[in-house]
């Protein structure tokens, strides 16, 4: 059985800008997954960032649904974006 690798798309603290994101790629038949689990020696232990999911194969259009979406609506989202 083959393993499948999943790469995070999106990240917030804010659950209803996730399931916005979420319900974008699931109409594009993007399967995605969330992760809430995520610690690391950047996060403290009360960190509550939720991380969407993607297989691998799916990574780039992923990104191009997520940006088209931001650009349509001029929202501001930079506060999730990693440099």
């Amino acid at each position: 059985m083959e393993r499948e690798t999943r790469v995070s798309v999106f990240e917030s603290e804010n659950p209803s800008e996730i399931q916005l994101i979420k319900s974008k790629l699931d109409a594009q038949d993007v399967t995605s997954f969330l992760n809430d689990k995520y610690m690391s020696f950047t996060t403290t232990p009360t960190a509550n960032t939720i991380r969407l999911m993607v297989n691998l194969q799916d990574e780039q259009k992923a990104f191009d649904i997520i940006d088209a979406y931001i650009k349509e609506t001029d929202l501001d989202f930079n506060t999730n974006l990693k440099n």
